[in-house]
């Protein structure tokens, strides 16, 4: 009886492969049910709010969930461990060892199977997430740099293929590196499939994007519609002959704006997004979404059923792919733009990461004007210190325009300047005109009705370093490396995740060979989006030039603030009004100590009081990008040019 018993307790301990394998179906079973009921308050109120006019909300609720369940059939194993993995610590994004780095694949290493090769760089950089700029299948010539997506179930050809994407993530991933990817949310190709059958008659997928029979409406629209590229594509409809309609284009002709008030739109592109996710994208960059909905009488963006769109989104694939996150590209003005991160009732429950565009507008503001008054009001009057599981994107570049989004209301509070003057003035100023400037880039999408322009240049030469080293001048070079080390700490410790542009830790300069590209030449943001320089990356650990300087100074202030908990996200960001113009301050007030960072955006030494920014001068501080202890017994703190500082107080 006991060899019995010890043998029944062998066989419970030791279960066959296939009742292990029902075991793990059941138990796979129930995570899905668990995370269906953890959602679905908060996943079917938007949809609801969307579409309950024009469908049966139940009927919708039961399509939704069937495909939820089929894509979370489809997840690899890898991948459904990833999601327990995400679901015990959901906040892993918020962490102080998040660095972003975004790159074209094919300037970064020429094919996707090349990308791995690189992963020891990106190590050694500190890099733990990595935007693969648009990677799927674009339509042939001008694809607006790959946005104008034709197939989104295959990468684009000359890249390689879905399965070198699956191979890539895969060896991102198991190198502690999330990969993340761009969805076009706004519009497709007039090539993709949906548009070709549209364009055909089909009225199933004409009803996927917004068509008029006549411009009687288009026109009534674009009373109160802006344009987005008024030089090269000006106006928000084309007319297509072919089958006598006008298509609604808000970005260029070939670019047709989804209907997002069909809720199969809605289902189609979910579909997309949890297939990449199954391939092994961790973040899903949301493009374009503050022009998704559409009503008359207004600008068309930002309207609040967007939000409710990108809960549903974040909602859903919380169930078939918990590990999914979205970061939300909206790059729109300071009252806007936070709703992005989950305001009122979308609280925690929309995108986890928006890019923080107004913090770059201000850091080129404030080093022109050599002022950090606009910037200290600007990102303490509008923009709460912390959100609900969500942060930002932090940058300085990115392979974007730059949009002087500086408003009328900030600007007046700081006579005698004004809103259009200075745009008017850093317009100037980073095309190299004005005669203080060191910027050379170059203007962008001119508005001729409001005289207002958007600036094209990479973050060096718009920093100095362009024009230093044609003058062959040390001393200038110097500056402009302090320049854009000053960026780099600055998005390091401001609040959210750093990104850096490929390149930007190189100092690589604006690239005009574009111009000798007939499918680039008409748009000017090539410029910024130089090929990696493989050579000076390999030189720059040890390079004892201006590469070598930035590529160093980068990746130390990464490795502090890796180190220091103060700089994750769940800590707040706290503005300081310093009462200088010369200086930028930002407190982290940890649960044990607060970090305060300082910033000198002159070229000039400048004195500053501690009591502006709230120091004890009886403590002793250390200075965490340097290591080293500092106090201030005269209650004053001496800054040098471009000088960033962190300070922890000592024990």
């Amino acid at each position: 009886m006991a060899r019995a018993a010890a043998k029944s307790a062998k066989t419970a301990k030791t279960p066959s492969p296939a009742r292990r394998r029902r075991a793990a179906s059941v138990h796979d079973d129930d995570l899905f049910e668990m995370r269906w009921l953890r959602a679905e308050r908060d996943l079917m109120e938007p949809l609801e709010r969307l579409y309950g006019n024009v469908i049966d909300i139940g009927t919708l609720k039961t399509r939704l969930r069937t495909l939820l369940w089929e894509k979370w059939e489809a997840r690899p194993k890898d991948l459904r461990a990833l999601d327990l993995a995400r679901d015990l610590n959901p906040t892993w994004f918020l962490s102080q060892e998040m660095v972003g780095y975004v790159f074209y694949v094919d300037r970064f290493a020429g094919r996707l199977k090349d990308v791995p090769q690189h992963i020891p760089y990106l190590r050694e950089l500190g890099v733990t997430y990595a935007h693969f700029m648009p990677c799927l299948k674009p339509r042939p010539g001008d694809s607006d740099g790959g946005y104008a997506v034709q197939d989104y179930t295959e990468i684009d050809p000359r890249l390689g293929s879905m399965r070198d994407f699956e191979m890539v993530t895969r060896e991102m991933r198991a190198s502690g590196i999330s990969t993340c990817i761009d969805m076009v949310l706004n519009h497709t190709a007039k090539e993709h499939d949906w548009a070709v059958k549209a364009r055909a008659g089909d009225a199933y997928y004409q009803a996927f994007y917004r068509l008029y029979d006549d411009d009687t409406i288009p026109r009534q629209f674009e009373e109160t519609l802006l344009e987005v590229f008024p030089n090269q594509a000006p106006g928000n409809f084309t007319y297509y002959p072919d089958m006598g309609k006008w298509v609604w284009t808000t970005f260029n002709e070939f670019q047709w704006d989804l209907n997002w008030e069909n809720p199969e739109v809605f289902l189609a592109i979910l579909g997309v997004i949890l297939d990449l996710a199954n391939k092994g994208a961790e973040v899903m960059r949301l493009d374009a979404v503050a022009f998704m909905w559409k009503r008359l009488g207004t600008v068309c963006q930002n309207l609040p059923e967007v939000h409710d769109i990108l809960q549903a989104i974040n909602q859903a694939t919380s169930v078939a792919a918990a590990a999914l996150i979205h970061k939300a590209e909206a790059i729109v003005g300071p009252a806007e733009l936070v709703t992005y991160l989950g305001q009122g009732r979308h609280t925690g429950r929309e995108s986890n990461f928006a890019y923080h565009n107004n913090l770059m507008v201000q850091f080129w503001s404030s080093l022109a004007s050599r002022d950090t008054r606009l910037m200290t009001h600007v990102l303490s009057h509008h923009f709460p210190g912390s959100f609900r599981d969500a942060t930002w994107a932090t940058y300085i570049r990115c392979h974007d325009d730059i949009g002087w989004a500086i408003t009328e209301d900030d600007a007046a509070l700081f006579p005698p300047m004004t809103g259009p003057g200075h745009r008017r003035f850093l317009a100037d100023f980073y095309n190299g005109t004005h005669p203080d400037s060191f910027g050379r880039g170059e203007d962008f999408q001119v508005n001729e009705a409001t005289g207002d322009r958007r600036t094209n240049g990479t973050f060096a030469s718009l920093a100095g370093l362009e024009a230093a080293i044609w003058s062959e001048d040390p001393e200038k070079i110097d500056l402009a490396v302090n320049r854009i080390l000053l960026g780099h700490a600055l998005i390091a410790s401001f609040g959210g995740m750093p990104l850096l542009y490929m390149g930007d830790e190189l100092g690589l300069l604006n690239d005009h060979s574009y111009l000798e590209d007939l499918d680039l030449a008409g748009d000017g943001r090539w410029m910024q989006r130089p090929r990696m320089d493989w050579d000076k990356a390999a030189a720059a650990p040890a390079s004892d030039d201006y590469v070598g300087w930035i590529w160093r100074g980068t990746r130390h202030l990464l490795e502090r603030r890796k180190a220091t908990p103060q700089l994750s996200s769940r800590v707040p960001s706290d503005i300081l009004d310093t009462g200088h113009p010369a200086i930028f301050a930002v407190r982290r007030p940890a649960d044990d100590k607060p970090l305060t960072a300082i910033f000198n955006f002159t070229e000039e030494w400048h004195e500053l009081g501690t009591h502006a920014v709230g120091l004890d001068s009886g403590r002793t501080y250390e200075e965490v990008i340097t290591g080293e202890t500092i106090s201030f017994p005269h209650e004053l703190m001496h800054l040098g040019p471009y000088s960033r500082l962190w300070l922890l107080p000592r024990d």
